[in-house]
């Protein structure tokens, strides 16, 4: 892409923490081949694993931002433009359970809602939100 063009990824510490808690979990099935039920566990823990370092290495950027819009990761791996005239809402909802607190980057398009986390983006939502609104006025 260009230059002006703003991107949003998975943290490298992330992706390889995925990958090692993979081979972590495949070592533990092969490990617990005499404990069907163990194996079985510690195969199905592997698979995720494998699956969410697969996307993270399969569709790293997460969110990236222009003058003439958005591209948004959808789906396992895909990607969606979406011009900023479809965006009716860019915010943070913010949840607080017990003592955890979750937010997530809302983007709202009216006909659907795109939700990344500060996992997905490598930043905190509210300064990815406020950047996205700056961009957005400068154009």
């Amino acid at each position: 892409m260009s230059e002006g063009v703003l991107h949003w990824r998975v943290r490298r510490e992330f992706l390889i923490l995925k990958i090692v808690a993979t081979l972590v979990l495949a070592a533990v099935t092969v490990l617990t081949l005499g404990d069907l039920r163990g194996a079985f566990l510690a195969g199905a823990a592997t698979v995720v694993a494998a699956v969410l370092a697969l996307r993270d290495v399969l569709a790293p950027v997460r969110l990236s931002a222009d003058g003439e819009g958005l591209v948004v990761v959808k789906g396992f791996a895909g990607s969606e433009r979406l011009p900023w005239s479809m965006i009716e809402r860019v915010r943070v909802d913010t949840q607080t359970r017990f003592t955890s607190r979750t937010e997530l980057l809302e983007i709202d398009t009216g006909e659907g809602i795109f939700l990344l986390s500060r996992f997905d983006l490598g930043a905190p939502c509210q300064e990815v939100a406020d950047q996205l609104r700056s961009l957005r006025r400068g154009f």
